[in-house]
């Protein structure tokens, strides 16, 4: 397996009662199919993953398999808090069927160097399957220094990173000038700077899951050499994007776009994540006007 390119984090359909929307995720999966992802990610931050019970993890990844059926890869988020939580969560989740897995850094007790690359070291060699550290220091206050991920990167089975520390494009191209070249490099960050993040050397994006359709050719022409379309093509995104990146609103960005575009039934969100206010709800309108 080999990962590259435009891999969404897919959104977790609930009913307005909370419950796990499933026929909302298979739909939701097959679009993501048909709009040109390279591969779907699933529990990662903008799937709620921090809400997800280990029933409701089960279930989402035996939908989303069944649907993609090998077609791409399927990435799973894995968030613990230790090394033996992350442990028993990853090989739950490899059990279940996924391809490769993004795993966070233990954040309530911030880790040293040697502790992180402990973890991931001990996390690829249980799991077996391939693993990306997502370096993610907004969210966990764990940072990682390029040095670091160089280090991380040698490891047996640790293939790939995000990269969202800001500013992501230096960080980008400090890390892939550190490691070898079937090290894969991706961007996250809602791809706010996913093409300044391609100019460094990332092989790919991880963004929300609500606009790829409209992404694809854009990152399609940039890889072709017509920067000056793509730039275009991609500032119109710009807002729909800003807007989706608020702390403690994206979530129901993402489902209230998924709502507008017909892909899942309810904007529904578990607590913490807290639904649009009205105020927000107009500017969306402003954003989204004319992108479908």
């Amino acid at each position: 397996m080999v990962l590259s390119g435009l891999v969404p984090i897919l959104a977790t359909p609930f009913t307005d009662r909370g419950e796990l929307d499933l026929p909302s995720l298979r739909r939701l999966t097959e679009w993501q199919l048909a709009s040109g992802a390279d591969g779907v990610a699933v529990f990662g931050m903008a799937s709620e993953g921090f809400a997800l019970t280990t029933r409701d993890r089960a279930r989402i990844l035996a939908e989303v398999r069944e649907v993609v059926d090998g077609a791409v890869p399927v990435v799973a988020g894995i968030a613990s808090t230790s090394t033996a939580t992350a442990v028993e969560q990853s090989l739950a989740t490899v059990e279940g069927g996924a391809d490769a897995l993004m795993l966070l850094p233990p954040y309530l007790v911030k880790p040293s160097g040697a502790q992180l690359v402990d973890f991931y070291g001990e996390v690829a060699e249980r799991a077996g399957v391939d693993v990306m550290v997502q370096d993610a220091p907004g969210a966990t206050g764990v940072a990682m220094p390029e040095s670091l991920i160089v280090e991380l990167s040698k490891l047996d089975g640790v293939t790939s990173v995000k990269v969202e520390a800001p500013p992501t494009a230096p960080k980008v191209g400090a890390v892939v000038d550190g490691v070898a070249e079937d090290f894969a490099v991706f961007g996250g960050q809602n791809a706010l700077f996913c093409l300044e993040e391609y100019d460094r050397g990332a092989v790919g994006t991880m963004p929300a899951c609500e606009f790829t359709d409209l992404l694809a050719p854009v990152l399609a022409c940039w890889s072709a050499g017509r920067r000056t379309d793509a730039l275009a093509a991609f500032a119109r995104l710009l807002p729909l994007i800003r807007f989706g990146m608020q702390p403690g609103l994206a979530w129901a960005v993402h489902k209230e776009v998924l709502v507008r575009r017909g892909l899942i039934a309810s904007a529904a969100v578990r607590s913490p994540a807290r639904p649009l206010d009205q105020g927000s709800r107009v500017f969306l309108d402003d954003a989204v006007r004319g992108l479908w």
